[in-house]
């Protein structure tokens, strides 16, 4: 067979000749279009699911809540394993799907049990799905800062999430956009209960004049002239004289208004951690990434973004990026690439003072770029990105792919 194989080669050399080349140029075309990562993903399909239960200790957390969602996702198609966590006032549920399951079937799966469990989870409770991600996910760390210190932390988050976050998720491939510290800018009704208890205002009845000065509320439709108008009671704002100036009730005949028992102020929300930039207090976005797109084409998008993003951000604030996966990746593929060149370059000295003939040493050496290009093509079929330890298995694998060529060619 192989004599066979070797006698049409040489019989048909414009042809084996012509069909290495075109495979060449299709492994190259391949080899820029591949994914490129550190190491493979090594993460069995997961559903992370995320429920807040604010004002909960970690024993009701895990009674009223992690446990109803654990009983309701047990039994579901493929699930191999459940974890979970509980924390003060958190609840995170880990379910893990066998190898090969479609992560997209799986997230359907346990969204049809969730309709089940949300009746046995307390009021105002709802557990949501993660965004598709990896533990590999995470391709970059932006921090936002005010070099002066003229815009304040909870400005900085205010800019970090209703700008670069809502630019940044419009990316295709990135999955989702976290941001940490700063603090969420709130308005904030403090009741004096000196002034609450002087005038008999309950907390009750300040809440729900508060509600009603945040919300809008509809009133159906009016119907004249053969036309029907939209009757609306629009009581949201963000006007702190506004909300200052609802009434809570008439106390003899007085109406007393929210500022008459409260302050109302712009504050952040209760925080349980904060970020800082260099020293500086700020802003740490968190970008990850959908799994199946390529680390350093998304990386390049989201620094064009983010420099699209500084030139329209306030003077003094910067956006800095304090980590890059792309880093990792750049130099650890440079590495192997200059190991394989160095091999490359030592097997060709090799083959030519042992072999003593250039046009054999030549014949021997497009094993090489050939073998590489075919095992590239291998990648692209059975979706195997590159990574270090595929690049690093090519390296290894060049003294094997010169040994068969050696033998052909005797």
């Amino acid at each position: 067979m192989l004599n066979a194989l070797i006698r049409f080669s040489l019989a048909n050399r414009a042809l084996i000749i012509s069909g290495a080349i075109v495979v060449i140029l299709f492994g190259i075309q391949t080899a820029l279009k591949l994914p490129v990562e550190v190491l493979p993903d090594l993460t069995k399909p997961t559903v992370t699911l995320l429920t807040e239960a604010p004002g909960l200790a970690p024993e009701e957390v895990e009674t009223l809540v992690t446990l109803p969602i654990e009983s309701a996702l047990m039994g579901v198609a493929s699930v191999t394993r459940l974890r979970s966590t509980s924390d003060v006032s958190l609840s995170l549920v880990f379910v893990e799907f066998e190898w090969g399951t479609d992560i997209y079937k799986a997230r359907q799966f346990v969204q049809e049990r969730l309709q089940s469990a949300r009746e046995n989870l307390p009021e105002d409770v709802y557990p949501y799905m993660t965004p598709v991600a990896s533990l590999m996910g995470e391709i970059m760390l932006v921090g936002l800062r005010s070099t002066d210190g003229s815009v304040e932390p909870r400005e900085l988050r205010t800019l970090a999430d209703w700008t670069v976050k809502q630019r940044l998720q419009s990316i295709p491939g990135v999955a989702e956009v976290l941001s940490m510290g700063g603090g969420v800018k709130q308005v904030h009704i403090q009741p004096d209960p000196y002034r609450m208890r002087s005038l008999n205002i309950g907390f009750d009845e300040l809440r729900e004049a508060a509600t009603q000065a945040t919300s809008n509320t509809t009133g159906g439709f009016m119907s004249a002239n053969s036309q029907e108008t939209m009757v609306r009671n629009l009581a949201m704002t963000t006007d702190l004289e506004a909300i200052g100036s609802t009434l809570i009730k008439h106390v003899n005949d007085r109406p007393i208004k929210i500022s008459d028992v409260a302050n109302v102020v712009w504050d952040v929300a209760p925080m349980r951690g904060d970020g800082a930039v260099n020293g500086s207090p700020g802003v740490i976005m968190s970008v990850t990434k959908t799994p199946g797109f390529d680390t350093l084409t998304l990386t390049r998008k989201v620094e064009d973004a983010l420099k699209a993003l500084q030139a329209a951000a306030p003077q003094s604030v910067e956006l800095i990026p304090l980590f890059r996966q792309a880093d990792f990746i750049e130099n650890a593929i440079g590495n192997l690439e200059e190991a394989i060149l160095d091999g490359a370059i030592m097997v060709s000295l090799v083959l030519l003072l042992f072999l003593l003939n250039v046009r054999t040493t030549l014949i021997t050496l497009t094993a090489i770029p050939l073998s590489f290009a075919i095992t590239l093509i291998v990648f692209r079929f059975f979706d195997i990105s590159v990574n270090a330890m595929t690049l690093g298995g090519l390296a290894v694998a060049i003294g094997m792919v010169v040994d068969d060529a050696v033998v052909d060619v005797e």
